[in-house]
């Protein structure tokens, strides 16, 4: 570490008196320290005591695509500080619009930027932009937003209602209405759907939403929202046909696509953006996390132009424009930060480092694979990777949640940190989750792949 206190007890008792972490149990903190991040820099961190991890999770939550310690991005947001901090977004500024043209060119068929401050915000916004649409045009019927089985769209209220994760759901309803999910798309469990066929199963799943829009009225359905490839509900790629189908069916009944970028956005996947290895045009995009790699904070909601100018047909109308606002939208720190984070990546070619070192990463899973029978399926898309663990892999019987977070437990004491899927399915935790900044070599992966197999080894015996 360089240039931390070397005493830091009176942090770690002012984190356990006064913070409440974020997805966990405090109870063990009654005996035990929490754990603090001192510094970060490259793919490592430190915490308090010194010790130094290998960060396989981008900061948890796949969230520092460019990895830590990047001082041309915190000068970058010092400067903009400095000359001009905060105005609300019903006015300009300058890395505001210098990012939105930027942003824009890497999305062909698209052309508006919402700025706000959250992946769940971004979708909101989406969401009321669905609903105003179907009031303008539709007298209010078509106003039902469509969401998957496994995927998850964000914290608020409005985004657990489509959020197909029932234990992340549970006990924070009742839900807001209008919101109707429709099956998952992944291939390793499609025994479990009735009527799934062995052959084309990406076409057969993608109809199966068109049966849900059949079923509820194609006149009362406004949206559909996914996820480009499904994070924390299992790191799901979506099979082969699937997302040319969905396309086809939003067009045939005049649905609106809306693809959450949030995780995948910005390189993770090796692409600028998840949905553009599938060759299709959205309607509207979200996206977060990698979008300045967590130096600041920043949302976007991208729109094509035909949603747009469904906001100005009529200035006549007082009630004819998006009438919403996000405060931390109008912060100048978050664009300031994506331009920086956005040159960077592509100066250092991390879009092909991503497509580079995450087959290289697939293939040394699918090895560990074949050296662990609890491994079933390993998965995923450029540096976004899951294995999934089960107990049998003749019935797919999937493993138990406490033994696959001692599996990450084991790697965290090795100084490796992985994450996976928790209280997000019932009974179908068992994805070990990746995802390294896009700056991985090969020896980060070699280490991280020899602590899972280390892991695993211990844990299963």
């Amino acid at each position: 570490m360089d240039g931390s206190p070397n005493d830091l007890s009176h942090v770690v008792e002012a984190d356990r008196a006064h913070i409440w972490h974020h997805l966990m149990q405090h109870k063990p903190f009654e005996t035990n320290d929490p754990r603090i991040i001192v510094e970060g820099k490259g793919m490592r961190v430190w915490d308090q005591g010194g010790k130094e991890h290998l960060d396989a999770v981008s900061g948890a939550v796949w969230t520092v695509n460019v990895g830590y310690g990047r001082e041309r991005i915190a000068k970058a947001v010092y400067d903009q500080l400095m000359k001009m901090n905060y105005f609300a977004g019903s006015m300009g500024s300058i890395p505001g619009a210098l990012f939105a043209e930027k942003l824009v060119e890497k999305m062909p068929g698209m052309s508006r930027v919402y700025y706000c401050n959250s992946g769940s915000e971004a979708n909101e916004k989406a969401f009321k932009m669905v609903r105003q649409i179907a009031h303008k045009r539709f007298g209010g019927k078509k106003h039902k937003i469509l969401y998957r089985d496994r995927d998850y769209h964000g914290t608020t209220i409005g985004c657990l209602s489509a959020g197909g994760q029932d234990e992340r759901n549970a006990q924070y309803g009742p839900f807001a209405p209008g919101f109707v999910r429709v099956p998952h798309c992944l291939e390793y469990r499609a025994f479990e759907q009735e009527g799934a066929p062995e052959e084309n199963y990406g076409e057969w799943a993608a109809s199966q939403i068109e049966k849900v829009i059949l079923a509820e009225g194609p006149e009362t359905v406004g949206a559909l929202c996914l996820e480009p490839v499904t994070a924390g509900g299992g790191v799901i790629v979506p099979p082969e046909g699937y997302w040319q189908k969905v396309r086809e069916i939003c067009d045939k009944y005049e649905i609106l696509l809306h693809i959450d970028e949030v995780v995948c956005g910005v390189g993770r996947t090796g692409t600028w953006f998840g949905y553009q290895h599938y060759g299709i045009e959205p309607d509207f995009v979200t996206m977060a996390k990698g979008v300045a790699s967590g130096y600041a904070a920043i949302a976007c909601l991208v729109t094509n132009e035909k949603v747009f100018e469904l906001f100005k047909d009529d200035d006549t109308d007082p009630l004819n424009y998006f009438r919403d606002i996000s405060t931390f939208g109008g912060c100048t720190a978050g664009p300031a930060a994506a331009i920086e984070n956005m040159a960077i990546i592509e100066e250092e070619g991390l879009l092909e480092n991503t497509t580079k070192m995450g087959d290289y990463m697939l293939d040394q899973l699918q090895a560990l694979a074949d050296r662990h029978e609890v491994i079933g399926n390993v998965r995923g898309k450029g540096l976004f990777l899951g294995a999934e663990l089960v107990a049998d892999r003749g019935t797919r019987e999937p493993m138990a949640e406490a033994k696959v977070q001692a599996v990450v437990k084991d790697c965290m004491a090795q100084g490796v940190i992985i994450g996976a899927t928790n209280r997000s399915v019932p009974g179908k935790n068992n994805t070990l989750c990746y995802s390294p900044a896009l700056i991985a070599t090969k020896d980060d992966i070699d280490q991280i792949i020899a602590a899972t197999e280390g892991a695993l080894g211990r844990v299963f015996g």
